[in-house]
């Protein structure tokens, strides 16, 4: 057949999933990418839990009907509604949603790209974990998920990178909550820390609920996600987590959340006290090496690789063979719905112009 007889294949689409801050900030970005003459594909559809619209030249337009939309039948359920996927469209996860990340592995097996800020593709049952990178690698469908861990820091790729160069790894040292990094840098005592927690979850610091960042859950989720990446076959339950939350508060409701926040502040006001008064500061800490894996709160002094970040920063120190006397470390902002959608972004882009 000729070049001039060959079907052509159908344009890449985009879909995304999931309309709310990162969603929003997606689309915003989106659109003034396209101005400056990116290469992106065309944004086909937008969905969450509601409803699924086709955006046509209008996806602002379409993502506000969405983010207003009553609830209807169908939703995410099956993400067949949100446009007729097929071969080469590039689903973009901007949820947190179990039904959603359960698809990953079946997209990526019929030739669709996924995209994800979604931690619960790689960051939940090892099962799960190697599902997904094997049917990416087994397949010609791309897996971006940098916007999982550091929301875009160079932190898979740069664990990944040495993997694949030879290099073995002993130690993955982080903070890796963008918002437990702001809360504790904000919590001085001058109030409680539950007022603290409010601010952050109004800037969008926090997830929806805040009890999944205080639980240390999604910093467990993060260190899968590293560990994986290190090579490490790491089960969720081998990493030892301890929770900022009393445990009446993370029992409740979460239509009753906030208005029980203020039993948060006596425990963190007295480890506040207890760590100032050895001239340490309190950060929450995730830690692999060859004893296992934990998540908590520690206690650190100023010259700890870990202790000067600022605002929504995450930081990673790496210790392998080739970073053994002096770790490879990497700090930026960890938390936002901007840094988060231009991670997403950056995906898809290395997508298109692989």
């Amino acid at each position: 057949m000729s070049a001039q007889l060959r079907p052509r294949a159908a344009p890449a689409r985009l879909v995304l999933l999931g309309t709310g801050t990162v969603g929003s900030a997606f689309v915003t970005r989106y659109q003034a990418l396209r101005q400056r003459q990116l290469r992106l594909p065309l944004l086909h559809a937008v969905a969450n839990s509601r409803i699924a619209l086709a955006c046509g030249d209008a996806p602002e337009a379409a993502l506000s009907r969405a983010r207003e939309a009553t609830r209807q039948a169908g939703a995410l359920a099956h993400a067949e509604q949100t446009g007729r996927l097929q071969a080469g469209d590039i689903v973009v996860d901007a949820t947190a949603s179990e039904d959603v990340a359960a698809e990953h592995a079946h997209w990526l097996a019929r030739g669709i790209h996924v995209v994800t800020a979604n931690k619960l593709g790689n960051g939940t049952t090892l099962a799960r974990a190697r599902q997904i990178g094997g049917t990416a690698a087994a397949g010609n469908a791309r897996y971006g998920d940098a916007a999982t861990v550091g929301a875009g820091l160079p932190l898979l790729s740069s664990l990944r990178a040495l993997v694949a160069g030879g290099d073995r790894i002993h130690s993955i040292e982080g903070v890796l909550s963008g918002s437990l990094a702001w809360l504790l840098q904000r919590f001085d005592g001058s109030r409680p820390f539950s007022a603290c927690v409010r601010e952050a979850a109004a800037a969008g610091y926090t997830e929806p609920d805040p009890r999944i960042d205080l639980s240390g859950e999604d910093v467990r989720r993060k260190l899968l996600i590293l560990a994986r990446a290190a090579g490490v076959a790491l089960e969720p339950e081998q990493v030892a987590v301890e929770s900022l939350l009393p445990p009446a508060l993370a029992a409740l409701p979460a239509a009753q959340v906030d208005a029980a926040l203020a039993q948060l502040d006596a425990p963190l006001a007295a480890r506040l006290q207890q760590a100032r008064g050895q001239g340490l500061s309190l950060c929450f800490v995730a830690r692999l090496d060859g004893h296992g894996a934990s998540v908590g709160l520690r206690a650190l002094p100023a010259e700890h690789p870990l202790a000067g970040g600022r605002g929504t920063d995450n930081r990673v120190a790496i210790h392998s063979d080739r970073y053994r006397a002096q770790p490879l470390l990497i700090q930026g902002p960890g938390a936002g719905a901007e840094v988060t959608a231009a991670a997403l972004l950056d995906d898809v882009l290395g997508i298109v112009n692989r």
